[in-house]
Formats: C-alpha cells, sequence, structure tokens
C-alpha cells in the first residue's frame, strides 16, 4: 500500500590537496608583534610592595595624616625654637614675671620671668625622647621575648609567660615610682622604670602571632629547606608580625609620654633646671588662679601630641591589615 521512496545520497567529488598548499607559509603568519600588540590583553597596573601599598592607604586616610603631620611640626619646633630663639630655656628676667602672650613671648613668661615657649619646646624634646626611646627598647625586648616563647613552646612557653603573668599584677605605675625614686629621679631612671612596665603586652601579641604563623606552610618550608631555627623566628615569623607590632609600637608612645608626664606632676620627674611638660606643669599649677596659661601650655602639647598619636596609631592599623584592602 505505502511504497518505499528510495533516496539517493550522492558522495562529494574527491578533492586533493597538494602537500605544498598545506605547509605553505603566508606572509603574514610569522609576522614579528611589536610590545604594545604582546601587552594587549594585559591590565596595566602599578607593582607596589606591601609598605608601599600601605603608605597609600595611610596616605587616604585624614586625621592619621593630619596627626602626622602636627607631630613632624612639633618635633622640628622642639629641635629649633630652642637654638634660634634669643632666650634660654633657664634665663630669668625678674622685670617680666608672668606676663601674658605678646610678640616678645608669644606663650608669656612663668614665675621667674623665663620665656615659655622656649620651656615648653625644650621640655618637649624630654617628653618625646622619652616616649620613642621607651617604645623602641620595650618593642626590642618584647618582640624577643614572645617570640622565643611563642616558637618553642612547651615548657620554654609556659615558664616564660609565668614570668609575665607575675609581673603583671603588679601595677605599671608602681614599678616606675620605685625605680624612680630609689635611682633617684633623672632622665634614665624614668626611662628604666616606663620600660620594664610597658615590653610585657608586647611579648603577648607576638607571642600569639608567632604561634599562629609557624603552623603555616612558608614557616614549614623553611624548615624543610633546612633554615635554622633563629632564621626562621626572625627572618620569616617575627617579619610577618610587623604590622600588628608597629601598630603596638605607635601606641606604645603616647603612653611613655603620659607616665612620663605624670611622674613630672608627682614631682619626681627629671631634676631641675631641665623641665619636661609634665614638671611644667608641675611648676604651674599654684599659679593656676592667677596665671592659668602657664598650665595649659605644657597640658595643650601633652594632649595634642597624644591625640595625634593615636591617630596615627589608628591609620596605621588599618593601612598595614591586608584585610581591610
Amino acid at each position: 500500500m505505502f511504497k518505499k521512496k528510495k533516496t539517493e545520497i550522492s558522495a562529494a567529488p574527491e578533492t586533493t590537496v597538494s602537500a605544498e598548499a598545506v605547509f605553505e607559509p603566508t606572509p603574514d603568519l610569522f609576522v614579528k608583534l611589536d610590545e604594545s600588540s604582546k601587552n594587549a590583553e594585559k591590565i596595566a597596573y602599578e607593582s607596589k610592595t606591601y609598605f608601599k601599598d600601605a603608605w597609600g592607604r595611610f596616605k587616604k586616610n585624614k586625621m592619621a595624616m593630619t596627626g602626622l603631620i602636627f607631630l613632624i611640626v612639633m618635633i622640628l619646633m622642639c629641635i629649633f625654637v630652642p637654638i634660634f630663639s634669643s632666650y634660654t630655656y633657664d634665663g630669668q628676667d625678674l622685670s617680666a614675671i608672668s606676663q601674658s602672650s605678646s610678640l616678645a613671648h608669644p606663650m608669656g613668661t612663668d614665675y621667674l620671668g623665663r620665656d615659655l615657649l622656649v620651656r615648653v619646646m625644650m621640655g618637649g624634646r624630654i617628653s618625646l625622647v622619652v616616649g620613642f626611646a621607651a617604645a623602641a627598647i620595650s618593642m626590642c625586648f618584647g618582640v624577643t621575648y614572645g617570640g622565643i616563647a611563642g616558637y618553642f613552646g612547651g615548657k620554654v612557653d609556659m615558664v616564660m609567660m609565668r614570668i609575665v603573668d607575675a609581673m603583671y599584677s603588679i601595677p605599671d605605675m608602681l614599678y616606675i615610682i620605685l625605680i624612680t625614686v630609689v635611682l633617684q629621679p633623672s632622665m634614665g631612671s624614668i626611662l628604666l622604670g616606663i620600660c620594664i612596665s610597658s615590653w610585657m603586652g608586647m611579648a603577648r601579641q607576638v607571642r600569639a602571632q608567632v604561634m599562629t604563623l609557624k603552623e603555616q606552610e612558608f614557616s614549614l618550608a623553611a624548615f624543610v629547606l633546612g633554615a635554622s631555627k633563629k632564621r626562621i623566628l626572625f627572618k620569616h615569623l617575627i617579619i610577618n608580625s610587623m604590622g600588628p607590632i608597629i601598630v603596638s609600637v605607635t601606641l606604645l608612645v603616647p603612653s611613655a609620654i603620659f607616665n612620663e608626664a605624670f611622674l613630672g606632676f608627682l614631682g619626681i620627674g627629671v631634676p631641675a633646671p631641665n623641665a619636661s611638660w609634665g614638671t611644667l606643669a608641675n611648676d604651674a599649677k599654684r599659679f593656676m588662679t592667677t596665671a592659668p596659661m602657664q598650665v595649659i601650655w605644657p597640658t595643650l602639647a601633652i594632649c595634642l601630641t597624644m591625640l595625634a598619636l593615636n591617630f596615627i596609631g589608628d591609620g596605621l592599623g588599618d593601612a598595614l591589615d591586608p584585610k581591610k584592602k
């Protein structure tokens, strides 16, 4: 009933291709590309190191940059104002006692007729030197102590950290006052007292960082390749902990400045005729009602410097944190 329809499929005609046609080079196939054509598909970007990238992010923080600029200006004033001023920090002028601000004395004079601007800047030298020196010494000792405890672990870590816990049980200010009184008030005794009490927090932080990093692949790879324990600790683990360490050091500076100023206000600071910001405020507190500016100027210098350092510390914390890129 139904008839199958027969379909014929005709084969395509065979074509012959010669070997010369296949391998014959075309003129455009082997043309050498220039450098711009080679990199056309790449995204152009500037290669940055870790700290260069951190500096770029730090500059975007307006508060941190404001604090850095203020700190630089304060340091320069502390260096150059006493040098170029026509007054000396201990020169007395009994005819100009407790004067208010004027062109001759921008910050006025104290109860002995000494120029307050020069004395505040000289006091800034001592306060800033104590602050930065205490932070640097505490960093060196605390980083080494905490790094050793965290890397070796076990009984070494237990003994070293129990010593830190025992020292933590005594208030920091008690250390500073006892050492300053026993060794007599001086810049060296104040610095020693501040350093003894401030390295412990740094040691704890570095220990925690090292204990985390020593289990990661780069540390194990360095150990397998034959690196010594000293090299692994200082060249790999501590270097990779520098971000938090730098932030902690930045915050140690205002703490040391405050402790030194507190000792000066208690009357056990640097001896006369030298004066820090704390001793200047202590000397002028009895004239608070009659000449309040004598107290306000050194106090304002302390507050603004500590505020600037805290801004710098916060900015460094954000800039050095890779998670906040």
